[in-house]
């Protein structure tokens, strides 16, 4: 009896962890699917509510609408903000129009709300380290008077921004940044400005800083790197400029059957992670679609454990039905 052998190509993977659903999109996500159940469907949403096509379709197929903006909601109807937060704005036109409104926005995008009040409150300017156009920023500049804050997108942002008023500034920045990046922008501000007043506790999140550091210690090994995320996720699209900085090619995928196999040509070793909107499920069908080409051997490398979960608003019960 002959023995059969494979003949697919050995492909090594390296899983970088953590990787995937951080605290804040699990919380988001779980508000959807409770405020579902206990209202019923539909359940308007205001923005996609984490950056991920197939968790907004997953939900979408559940019964939730999403909706650009809050005068596409109907009276009456229950309505959900995204996790990215919003401007002070909207949930009191959510008010006066007497709409039954859950926050999701994320507690770590909410401190830095808190931040913005309170800097301002003392009469400071804020430098905001963030992308142009981005909810996050949008919602964060709708924290305060307009004027208190200036956008910083670049070191060379940082070199040029001329406040009127050099002793009176304090910086904050986007939760879902490049670690790297933003340590050059902070640089050259305090270098400008040595009294700036920094943020209380690092204001990019736990999640970011952490993918970042997974992606570091598997890209140098690896021949190519691939994220798995949507292209307007901040967070995921800075994992692909880490991998790259790191000497690596990277492509951001959304779904397995957006990979390209020309991309593999002379890879032995795939490093594989995926943003913090990113199912898991995404990564499983990845791997199995490369597994039709390539005998694949699975490598988990864990950089750090989260166990960080963040409380419901209140009005949810966490009580959900088989």
């Amino acid at each position: 009896m002959t023995e059969q052998t494979d003949s697919r190509p050995p492909l090594q993977i390296l899983l970088a962890a953590p990787r995937g659903f951080c605290a804040g999109v699990d919380r988001a996500i779980k508000i959807v699917e409770l405020a579902l159940e206990q209202h019923g469907a539909p359940v308007y949403v205001r923005h996609e509510i984490v950056h991920n096509k197939f968790v907004v379709d997953s939900l979408r197929a559940k019964g939730a609408i999403f909706v650009d903006e809050l005068n596409e909601v109907p009276s009456g109807a229950h309505v959900i903000f995204s996790a990215h937060g919003v401007p002070k704005s909207v949930p009191l036109d959510a008010q006066d129009r007497g709409l039954d409104y859950l926050d999701a926005t994320c507690p770590l995008v909410s401190k830095v709300h808190r931040q913005a009040e309170r800097q301002v409150e003392t009469g400071r300017h804020i430098l905001f380290i963030g992308h142009s156009g981005h909810p996050e920023v949008v919602g964060t500049f709708g924290q305060v008077p307009e004027g208190s804050m200036t956008l910083i997108e670049t070191v060379a942002d940082a070199e040029n921004v001329a406040p009127a008023d050099t002793e009176r500034l304090a910086y904050l920045t986007q939760t879902t940044l490049s670690v790297d990046d933003t340590h050059d922008i902070v640089s050259t501000l305090e270098q400008r400005f040595p009294n700036i007043v920094a943020p209380k506790g690092e204001d990019i999140c736990y999640a970011t800083s952490n993918r970042q550091a997974a992606v570091k210690a598997i890209a140098d090994k690896c021949q190519l790197v691939l994220v798995i995320g949507a292209p307007n996720s901040s967070n995921s699209l800075r994992l692909v400029e880490v991998a790259e900085r790191c000497g690596t090619k990277s492509y951001l995928v959304q779904r397995a059957e957006d990979i390209d196999f020309d991309w593999f040509n002379g890879v032995e070793t795939l490093g594989i992670t995926a943003g913090a909107s990113a199912p898991e499920v995404l990564v499983r069908q990845f791997i199995a679609r490369i597994s039709e080409n390539f005998a694949v051997n699975e490598q988990q490398v864990v950089t750090a454990e989260e166990s960080i979960t963040f409380k419901l608003p209140r009005g949810l019960s966490e009580t959900v039905s088989a």
